[in-house]
């Protein structure tokens, strides 16, 4: 499958974006679910794969992308990996809908090649943590904000100090269908924050939730983190991991 390059997913838009390079952590035991994992700005996959391959999970293959390169705003224009461009990391900037789009249109095909007995989750640190809020929207509505259909069954988002994008205007578009609404509240969503996070500030983690949770994502569950800053901890993990066994119904042994 080429990983290299994918076509935005915006309305009328033919630019193609060149991603990076994409790293895979094949699971040590029986195949149940996949994730695809998010790096945040200026990263690459390969730092997440590597933290990824120690979690103790081994029923779950991570497929860790690398964001294409492209200017970004709140950097002065200069030139880094990201999955699309920002003004800033709160819910009140501009949203880069055909970058979001593109990104998120990039994850769904990376998983449409799972078994189908597999169960399809998104995560990621950051901006990755915002492109998969964004997909979880773009799931339950059924539809990217194109209007081209989101072609996959999610089972499980987690996001890290993250942010929420096109938060302005979730809930009128989620009440809009009662169809979203019910695969919304039946979407598993694991929100964590750092109180002390400077980059990505904690009311903007905080606001998120509260925005999905009104939008109709009930099965959420919001964890802060007191002292945390813009980075994950072993306590921070070790939450994930509990979490991802008890909602995907993961086997305990290998």
């Amino acid at each position: 499958m080429n990983y290299g390059s994918s076509s935005s997913g915006a309305r009328g838009a033919t630019r193609r974006v060149e991603y990076g390079r994409t790293y895979v952590v094949r699971p040590k035991g029986r195949h149940q679910a996949t994730i695809v994992w998010l790096h945040g700005i200026g990263d690459n996959g390969s730092s997440w794969s590597q933290l990824l391959d120690s979690l103790p999970l081994p029923n779950i293959k991570w497929i860790c992308p690398t964001a294409p390169t492209r200017p970004v705003t709140a950097f002065g224009g200069f030139p880094c990996t990201a999955w699309f461009n920002v003004e800033d990391t709160s819910l009140d900037g501009r949203d880069d809908m055909e970058g979001l789009d593109g990104s998120a249109a990039h994850i769904a095909n990376l998983l449409s090649a799972e078994p189908p007995d597999v169960r399809l989750g998104i995560g990621g640190f950051s901006m990755g943590a915002s492109v998969a809020l964004y997909s979880a929207s773009c799931y339950a509505q059924g539809k990217f904000w194109s209007g081209n259909p989101y072609p996959i069954y999610l089972s499980t988002i987690v996001s890290l100090s993250g942010w929420l994008p096109c938060s302005r205007t979730l809930r009128s578009r989620m009440e809009t269908s009662q169809g979203a609404i019910r695969r919304a509240a039946n979407l598993p969503l694991l929100h964590c924050h750092g109180r002390g996070d400077e980059v990505v500030l904690y009311r903007h983690g905080e606001r998120s939730a509260e925005i999905l949770r009104t939008s109709g994502f009930s099965n959420l569950t919001f964890k802060p983190f007191n002292g945390l800053g813009h980075y994950t901890i072993p306590e921070e993990m070790d939450d994930v991991c509990k979490w991802l066994r008890a909602r995907l119904g993961l086997d305990r042994s290998r």
